[in-house]
């Protein structure tokens, strides 16, 4: 099969579309398809072309003149490749496919990551759409996408080709440690988790909170950290290419967030082995077996967040247990799972 992604950038920033387009397009191409990436470019070119996925840079920034270059450019490639799907992972991506689209013969495939955000809804156009869990069927059915072209396909990171062990990654973090690996932005629910460390840092003095990431509100968390009685005890770590290292370390692990269609640290994080906190929000519970695999607590609760972190905290066979509840039955969270089902995606659309 002969197969195009379209997305903006492939840059090393913890972005999740990112990981999750260089992820298949890695395991198609090993496969044997023929794969092109089309995108402005980044760090992760050299390791598409190790895979033997052939990267075309093409600037898709929301400019009139740049979009109408990227039209010209992507139809000249589209007519090259002869490509049998094309896969859009962001708006502008699918917005230029879907001109192109009643001029050719490929099918047009999208994934929408972000649901919540209201442009989403534009790539319910494609022939296929590929959605994150059964949660986000429902919901974007109800917001008028055609429920027949809806597809869940879960992410899975377990065996990813982005993800290589490297001894110089150790950390040594102060014990215990509560670990959250998201992007500094307020649905991430980072605010909460800060207002929830200060709950219960009295009680438990050795504890120490590392948020590992960046983003655009970093400086209002900052601010909130400052104001805490424990903000010596609150580590901003950064972006970090390896967050494994932080996973294996954690005697908690908290993903707060708001809104999360499917998170792809909450598969690492069983695949390392930490006893997870998740909101019960969108598709974390479907990536933690239900609750099965990690405590689920509601959303924007900050005393229910805090109370579980703080059984954990005090219950060291309840990590164990969650440290092995966390680790079994990862084979359906394995990029091969995911890989699988996008093809099967492609062929549905293919047959249209």
């Amino acid at each position: 099969m002969r197969i195009v992604h379209l997305l903006n950038h492939v840059d090393r920033t913890g972005n999740g579309i990112v990981h999750v387009a260089v992820d298949l397009a890695c395991m198609q191409a090993r496969e044997g398809h023929d794969v092109w990436v089309v995108s402005k470019g980044g760090a992760y070119e050299p390791l598409l072309a190790r895979h033997g996925v052939r990267h075309v840079r093409m600037d898709q920034g929301r400019r009139p003149l740049t979009l109408l270059r990227a039209l010209a450019a992507l139809r000249t490639l589209l007519r090259d490749a002869r490509p049998d799907i094309v896969h859009a992972h962001m708006v502008t991506g699918y917005v230029l496919a879907r001109v192109l689209r009643p001029f050719a013969r490929w099918r047009l495939v999208t994934s929408v990551h972000n649901e919540w955000q209201r442009s989403s809804t534009l790539m319910g156009g494609a022939d296929r759409v590929i959605v994150m869990s059964d949660n986000a069927v429902a919901r974007l059915a109800a917001r008028g996408m055609p429920r027949e072209r809806l597809r869940p396909v879960r992410n899975g990171t377990v065996g990813s080709p982005r993800l290589t062990e490297d001894p110089h990654d150790a950390v040594a973090l102060h014990q215990p440690a509560i670990v959250t690996v998201a992007g500094l932005y307020e649905r991430k629910g980072i605010a909460d988790l800060i207002a929830a460390f200060d709950a219960l840092a009295p009680s438990h003095p050795d504890a120490h909170l590392y948020l590992v990431g960046e983003g655009p509100d970093r400086v209002h968390f900052e601010a909130q950290a400052r104001a805490s009685a424990a903000h010596a005890r609150i580590h901003f770590e950064g972006f970090r290419a390896a967050p494994r290292a932080y996973l294996r370390e954690a005697a908690v692990f908290v993903l707060a967030s708001h809104a999360e269609p499917g998170g792809l640290v909450l598969p690492e994080a069983r695949d390392c082995g930490c006893a997870i906190v998740s909101t019960n929000v969108d598709g974390s519970p479907e990536l933690l077996d239900d609750g099965r695999a990690g405590v689920l607590v509601p959303p924007c609760d900050v005393p229910a967040l805090t109370a579980a972190i703080s059984r954990l905290l005090d219950d060291a066979p309840a990590r164990e247990r969650l440290r092995t509840a966390a680790r079994a039955n990862l084979d359906w969270l394995r990029i091969d799972r995911q890989h699988a089902e996008t093809l099967a995606v492609y062929a549905e659309a293919r047959a249209v």
